[in-house]
């Protein structure tokens, strides 16, 4: 048997970082591994909206498709780009400790234009970009798509005042700038900040040697998240967030759903014990769902496809 475990990633820094760690964690558990590097469509197509394109499962779609062909053992993901249905065969084989869930906004060195009703933020994500508006409604939001280097040269190379990036990203690969600001009002993507690795089901070896580098609290949290995310038929085409967070034997939970241009959002926080979370993300969508959320979503729906 083959007992190198190679390891798919996409070729951005960012995927790399990652793939590493995954690399370090299971070398330091005493397995054998390899990098396999695989360009993806959402990395090539950088000129279109990420919902245009396929939204969620844009990044995952060619490592799993590497997987079922046996090129590679394992996947490794940045979890909030993971589609909630995993391709059949492949499964969740581990989700690392969590990093920082929150988004920043970089800037040019003033926060000036945030009191004025001229500011330019640059953002691919639709959730960010609804967020940014509710707060901010007479602010311009313009596309942005590539990874966290290209996005970083793309505003220095552009008259913007900013653009919003996740925090763990930009920490990973040490390329936080001094000018940022975090957004600490802003409701991260579901599983932000969390790693997740994947296999196949059926290699029991290969699911073995991944279950060590799984982080029990990161998975619980993360599987609220989204469940709740699926419940309210999400992914990259809507503007949800939702943040789990365990304290002691308390999950508290804060869930939103926003229309596409922020003059709308419906939000919702609980908190259960440990013990009744199981469906907590699904329970919270559906009380958003009964709560004005499902003619939003209806809404959403019509104007991304017109």
């Amino acid at each position: 048997m083959n007992t190198t475990i190679r390891i798919g990633t996409r070729n951005s820094e960012l995927a790399l970082w990652q793939a590493h760690l995954v690399q370090k964690q299971l070398n330091d558990n005493g397995y054998t591994t390899e990098i396999v590097e695989i360009s993806s469509t959402g990395d090539e197509i950088l000129d279109k909206p990420l919902h245009q394109i396929g939204g969620m499962g844009l990044f995952t779609k060619t490592l799993d498709a590497a997987m079922l062909q046996g090129a590679i053992d394992i996947a490794v993901h940045s979890l909030k780009d993971v589609p909630t249905d995993l391709p059949e065969k492949i499964v969740q084989a581990a989700v690392l400790e969590r990093a920082s869930i929150q988004d920043v906004l970089v800037h040019k060195g003033g926060l000036n234009f945030l009191e004025s009703a001229e500011g330019v933020i640059a953002t691919g994500s639709l959730r960010r970009k609804a967020q940014w508006l509710h707060k901010f409604p007479k602010h311009k939001v313009t596309d942005l798509r590539g990874n966290v280097n290209t996005r970083l040269q793309k505003l220095k190379d552009n008259n913007w005042n900013g653009a919003i990036f996740a925090l763990a990203g930009l920490q990973r690969i040490h390329l936080l700038p001094k000018e940022h600001q975090v957004l600490d009002w802003m409701v991260p993507a579901p599983a932000q900040g969390a790693i997740m690795v994947t296999a196949m089901e059926s290699n029991t070896f290969i699911r073995e040697a991944c279950r060590k580098l799984n982080h029990q609290e990161t998975e619980v949290a993360v599987g609220i998240e989204r469940q709740f995310m699926k419940t309210l038929e999400g992914g990259c085409t809507a503007p949800i967030g939702g943040n789990a967070k365990i304290e002691n034997d308390s999950i508290h939970f804060k869930g939103i759903l926003s229309a596409l241009d922020g003059s709308e959002k419906i939000e919702i926080e609980k908190e259960v014990s440990v013990s009744e979370a199981d469906n907590l993300g699904a329970l919270c969508a559906k009380e958003i769902l009964n709560n004005g959320g499902a003619l939003l979503m209806q809404k959403i729906k019509s104007e991304m496809h017109s």
